[in-house]
């Protein structure tokens, strides 16, 4: 398993990083620790969970229950030392807190919250889950209109929260500090506001990234390069549309993520059948197995720090994990930019 390092070194993780938010609901905690045992044994060193898993559904009983999992096997295995911990503070959802998102008065709560939950004192990374002041992410590209944004209330907000972490970091109860689902203007001007009071930089950025949904590719890129702010993908393989498995929406196998979540949060749609039967064709005419190639593709982006994906069974995960042993040919690599412009956006 190969080891990319974030934050300016300060940490090395590996380039696949194993996700949890089936954990407390597709997945029960004996489940949920077995996951973490094998991932650990094939080279994995990077859990990445938040305090509103899991999902599928989110619910307000269950929230935090992800977090108790991993707590539970960082008390029993006493392995804390060998793992990279990320964990995010919610946004405004109605089911976490109440909906009262976060901000500098908040984050000291949920920071002891997560450290209790997990049972840990310090979290590797801190994320922030979305923005507060809304964002173009889970298909509100579509509609974002960011014209009624107050410029300065935002930028009063990030130096409220941005005080916040700088007390934890200092606290020693956060290493570093990232975002998700974020913007190249919102990241940069985070980075901005620590610089301007001396708090703690954004290291990462968590946003969804696949060969279905390609967003990243520009602004962020350039952003990640120039900024050393490195990509945690999630949704790598499209909420499971390109593992091959729901056969173009014909088929939707009992407990799996569609059939709990009919449109797969707005990725089902016309056009993403025939985007996905592109990529599993490319896999097929050269033998590989297509979730090891979308995985495979994904880390090898310049710009990426890990890879996150999720499993439901331990077979699932076994699959996933051989991505780390393929390298993908220039070949297949022309076929998948060639898909990609015929099948662009596809949700």
């Amino acid at each position: 398993m190969r080891k990319n390092k974030l934050a300016g070194g300060a940490l090395e993780v590996s380039e696949l990083c194993l996700g949890s938010m089936t954990w407390g609901t597709q997945n029960t905690e004996a489940e949920g620790h077995a996951q973490i045992d094998m991932a650990l044994d094939h080279g994995i060193n990077f859990i990445d969970t938040a305090e509103m898993y899991p999902v599928n559904p989110v619910s307000t009983e269950t929230v935090g229950r992800t977090e108790e999992i991993i707590g539970t096997w960082l008390a029993k295995s006493g392995r804390r030392d060998e793992i990279v911990l990320a964990s995010k503070v919610s946004g405004d959802s109605r089911s976490v807190r109440g909906g009262e998102g976060y901000s500098g008065e908040i984050i000291p709560r949920t920071i002891e919250a997560s450290l209790k939950r997990l049972q840990t004192e310090v979290i590797d990374i801190y994320q922030l889950h979305w923005p507060m002041r809304g964002s173009y992410h889970f298909r509100q590209n579509w509609k974002f209109d960011p014209s009624t944004q107050s410029r300065e209330a935002n930028l009063d907000h990030m130096r409220g929260v941005l005080t916040a972490l700088k007390d934890a970091v200092t606290a020693g109860k956060v290493r570093h500090v990232g975002l998700s689902n974020e913007s190249a203007w919102g990241t940069m001007m985070w980075l901005q506001v620590a610089r301007e009071i001396g708090a703690p930089e954004m290291v990462t950025i968590q946003n969804e990234y696949s060969l279905l949904c390609r967003l990243y590719d520009t602004d962020l890129a350039e952003l990640s390069a120039n900024e050393d702010v490195r990509l945690l993908a999630y949704s790598p393989l499209g909420a499971g549309i390109l593992t091959g498995k729901y056969h173009g929406g014909t088929t939707v196998p009992h407990g799996s993520r569609l059939d709990l979540n009919k449109d797969l949060g707005g990725r089902v749609t016309p056009r993403v059948w025939p985007a996905a039967q592109a990529y599993l064709d490319i896999a097929a005419r050269h033998g590989l197995d297509p979730v090891q190639m979308a995985l495979s593709w994904a880390a090898d982006k310049p710009f990426m720090g890990s890879v996150i994906f999720g499993a439901t069974s331990l077979d699932h995960l076994g699959r996933a994990l051989g991505a780390a042993h393929v390298n993908l040919s220039d070949e297949v690599r022309r076929e998948i930019e060639a898909a990609h412009k015929a099948h662009p956006m596809p949700f």
